[in-house]
């Protein structure tokens, strides 16, 4: 059923539909209300058929790649599924991303800045996505990554393989706990970001993830230029002229990794 047969339904479209006299007052109300129905079809049709799975990016420390791994990540989900990124940092970095995107190309996600209220935008795309990621301002000084936490299924915190970064990143794991207080289904995850290809952890941060009461996915993200280079471009790495597979690989392992917890 199309737009265009909906508007030949409508009480208002006698003319357009070829109509000879007048409708009478009952014709225009069976016309309204098949109209409303068959309306409520065709939008039921953009309806995922199970509530969007919701993932939140967060760490109250800048600098650890959090808005590239969610627009990677993105990109990467909505291979699999109809998916929405939430951009609640006040910098608005994911929305600028895609604004870079050049002229008849375009990043493949929807991104649509949210300031208050977090929770009900979440529920409001819920049922018309499979997946929805949140990308987080990378503070806890206001309640915007707890209401992210709170409404999300699986939380990320991006960290980098340094000791000191890793402590640095402390306050998280008590955000993730009073987050569980409202959503005990909450699962948090660690997700070691930009790895030097050659270099092994070194033993004082494999300690310092044991130590650490968040456990850490087996995938992780190495450094590389084609990150870099889709940030430049407003674009994944699934759209790059030239596709890097070792990239692509590392992102489609977390994000099976993710689906199964």
């Amino acid at each position: 059923m199309s737009f265009s047969a909906i508007r030949c339904c409508s009480p208002l479209s006698h003319n357009e539909c070829g109509g000879g006299s007048a409708p009478s007052l009952a014709e225009k109300s069976i016309r309204f209300i098949l109209f409303r129905y068959l309306r409520f079809t065709v939008l039921a049709r953009e309806m995922v058929t199970v509530p969007a799975r919701i993932v939140t990016i967060a760490n109250q420390k800048g600098g650890t790649g959090k808005t590239t791994l969610t627009m990677n990540l993105a990109a990467g989900f909505a291979r699999r599924g109809r998916t929405l990124v939430l951009d609640a940092d006040p910098q608005r970095s994911a929305t600028q991303w895609g604004k870079l995107a050049p002229e008849g190309r375009a990043y493949s996600v929807a991104v649509i800045p949210v300031a208050d209220d977090l929770e009900r935008e979440v529920e409001r795309f819920r049922d018309y996505y499979r997946f929805i990621l949140v990308d987080c301002p990378p503070t806890l000084e206001t309640d915007t990554v707890h209401r992210a936490m709170v409404a999300a299924d699986v939380v990320l915190i991006p960290v980098l393989p340094s000791p000191v970064d890793l402590w640095a990143s402390l306050r998280i794991a008590h955000a993730v706990e009073d987050a569980k207080q409202r959503n005990r289904g909450l699962h948090a995850r660690l997700l070691l970001n930009q790895l030097e290809a050659r270099n092994a952890l070194s033993q004082s941060m494999q300690q310092a993830l044991a130590e650490f009461d968040i456990p850490a996915l087996k995938g992780t993200v190495q450094r590389r230029a084609a990150y870099r280079n889709a940030a430049l471009e407003g674009l994944s790495i699934y759209e790059l002229a030239r596709r890097p597979k070792p990239a692509v690989a590392e992102i489609d392992a977390i994000i099976e990794e993710v689906l199964m917890l």
